[in-house]
């Protein structure tokens, strides 16, 4: 193709842009490349920070790309072996602004340990997604298929502990249980399945809501007819609900795992022991410590969030589905 028909061609496909590029088209253009600006552009900066120096994290003048791809800030959270210098100004400015408590010794061990804080976040927040699936979806069969008296004020009254924030529940809910550990023998303080339970309190309400709602969407004509063939209830909500139930299912367990596994402030009121700290704890601590080193943060941020967005990407579509059709009354 000689360079005056490349022009030529490339003129057409101007032309013919501009012809279908209307104004309603064009502000359309500009507000969907703002939204998907402002949902990429911080995730984007997390993961460039937490490969920079924090002379550039720091500078006046934002760099978006680091120099090079400095990996010390993951080796930092999960290398055993990775020890990290402390320099002397950090001794010498704590000392400037009276900091005498805090000491730094050279050679001083910078590892984070940060495996076991996820596979802390694991073993809180895969029990919880679990456990609220099956409880919820029990539940939510009894209210969509069963009559009982009462059943749609148990169904509105369970949903309204959505409208009390979760501060304003956590010390009636520390109370109750530390009163139930009296009677029963075990410590509320550093205990993973009592975290998993006051998750459970905060994401049961609304599971069972939504998965009511997509049971009320299922022909109750399919399950009366597998019980005319003789299957029992059970059976026919093992063998007949269940699979037609899979994209309200997946919907609620991504949904409860993603609560407990962003969750901070009940983990930080019934977490102390280090050893036990989900990854948002973690994050805060090293945030908090007295030399914090953002990258690191960065870094730790960047692990922590990859689970929930490969979840999503993975279950896209069972998600779309199960979040539309659990969003409408039936």
């Amino acid at each position: 193709m000689t360079t005056a028909a490349a022009d030529a061609q490339k003129r057409t496909f101007i032309e013919h842009l501009a012809r279908q590029m209307t104004i309603p088209k064009f502000i359309f253009a500009i507000a969907m490349f703002l939204f998907w600006a402002m949902i990429i552009f911080p995730f984007f900066w997390m993961v460039s920070s937490s490969f920079k120096t924090g002379a550039e994290i720091a500078a006046r003048q934002p760099v978006f790309i680091p120099s090079e791809l400095r990996t010390e800030a993951y080796r930092e959270l999960v290398e055993p072996s990775a020890s990290y210098v402390e320099y002397a100004w950090n001794h010498v400015w704590y000392r400037i602004l009276g900091g005498y408590a805090v000491q730094f010794d050279s050679g001083q061990e910078r590892f984070q340990d940060f495996g076991i804080n996820i596979i802390n976040s694991f073993v809180v927040a895969v029990p919880t997604a679990l456990i609220a699936v099956i409880l919820s979806m029990m539940g939510a069969y009894a209210i969509a298929r069963l009559n009982f008296k009462g059943k749609d004020f148990m169904l509105n009254s369970v949903l309204m502990i959505y409208l009390f924030p979760g501060i304003l529940l956590i010390i009636p809910l520390f109370a109750m249980l530390s009163q139930i550990s009296q009677w029963l023998g075990f410590e509320v303080q550093d205990n993973l399945a009592i975290l998993i339970f006051t998750y459970l309190a905060q994401t049961l309400p609304v599971a069972l809501y939504m998965l009511a709602n997509y049971f009320r969407t299922i022909p109750d004509e399919i399950e009366q007819a597998a019980m005319i063939d003789g299957c029992t209830r059970v059976q026919v909500i093992w063998k007949i609900t269940m699979p037609l139930a899979v994209p309200a299912l997946v919907s609620v367990a991504v949904y409860t795992f993603m609560i407990a596994w962003n969750e901070f402030l009940y983990a930080l009121v019934f977490l102390n022991d280090r050893a036990l700290f989900t990854m948002p704890i973690k994050i805060n601590a090293i945030f908090n410590d007295p030399s914090p080193r953002m990258a690191v943060v960065m870094a730790a941020s960047t692990i922590m969030s990859l689970p929930v967005m490969l979840l999503f990407l993975a279950l896209e579509r069972y998600l779309a589905e199960g979040l539309s059709a659990g969003g409408v009354k039936g």
